[in-house]
């Protein structure tokens, strides 16, 4: 069977906005696996042929711009099929399987959110935020064949529905938790403390298989947290846990010496995991015992 004649299966996001990422094909390669990641700006405006224009009145009730569509196709090597009935059988046990669509969905993001990582590292922009499947205008799974595919269009293709699962009151609820800490922050009412942004990055590092920068985050982001939220809840649960993040504090320490020499080992991994997980949810009870 001819490369060109095979199906693969991919995951689609529609997203708003333009990436940094230039248009056109990526080639990821990751023990072994090979995943083409292809980046297309639809109805992006024409570019202005001058370099600079001048200020122009503003109309308060004109029509806000348009945004350009970001679509993001990711293709893995390992989803390829013979035959369209093979394709078919994958595509419909796939979405009927909701784990396994969300397993999908999140490699396919985590190729793009790698992707823009690098690129965010090379041009030395620290400005850069991460996808997200909820954030999308559309997600879908599908397949088609290699070139067709790698031009962003299907033979078959499933949308999914990534807002969903929750009740619209539940989901408003949620919605307002941090909105009214947002208010409340920045109304200088209350203060984040570094702890929450140190271990954001450690999370972030975390999901995307940067274990050497979430070891050395977590060094500093558990002696922050230790610092700050010593005593900030009146509960013994919250005791508890403290005690064990001090008692393990070496376990921090040695699996960020071990980052800046190498890799860490399997069991330092499990450590940075099992600490981030701890402190969060040290942070998460907090959050609600206060309000």
């Amino acid at each position: 069977m001819t490369e060109a004649s095979k199906l693969f299966g991919f995951v689609q996001l529609d997203l708003a906005g333009a990436l940094p990422l230039a248009d056109g094909r990526y080639v990821a390669r990751d023990d072994g696996e090979e995943t083409v990641l292809v980046i297309e700006t639809l109805g992006a405006p024409a570019p202005s042929r001058r370099r600079r224009r001048r200020p122009r009145e503003s109309d308060a009730n004109g029509d806000p711009a348009t945004l350009p569509l970001a679509r993001v196709t990711v293709i893995r090597s390992t989803d390829s099929f013979a035959t369209a009935e093979d394709a078919t059988r994958w595509l419909e046990a796939t979405i009927g399987d909701e784990a396994a669509a969300d397993t999908l969905v999140t490699a396919g993001v985590a190729t793009l959110n790698r992707a823009l990582h690098v690129h965010a590292v090379v041009s030395s922009d620290p400005h850069q935020q991460a996808a997200s499947p909820d954030r999308a205008a559309a997600v879908r799974i599908g397949y088609g064949r290699g070139e067709q595919v790698a031009s962003g269009e299907w033979t078959t293709a499933r949308e999914l529905d990534v807002h969903g699962g929750a009740s619209r009151r539940q989901r408003r609820e949620e919605a307002l938790r941090p909105q009214e800490r947002t208010a409340a922050i920045l109304g200088g009412r209350e203060q984040l403390e570094v702890c929450e942004t140190l271990l954001l990055r450690t999370r972030a590092d975390l999901d995307a298989g940067r274990n050497r920068e979430a070891a050395l985050q977590l060094r500093i982001a558990l002696d922050a947290l230790l610092a700050e939220l010593s005593g900030a809840v009146d509960d013994p649960s919250h005791s508890e846990d403290m005690a064990t993040l001090e008692s393990r504090r070496d376990e921090a320490t040695a699996a960020a010496n071990s980052a800046i020499q190498g890799d860490l080992t399997a069991t330092q991994l499990t450590q940075v995991e099992e600490l981030t997980a701890l402190c969060e949810r040290v942070l998460r009870r907090r959050r609600v015992l206060k309000g």
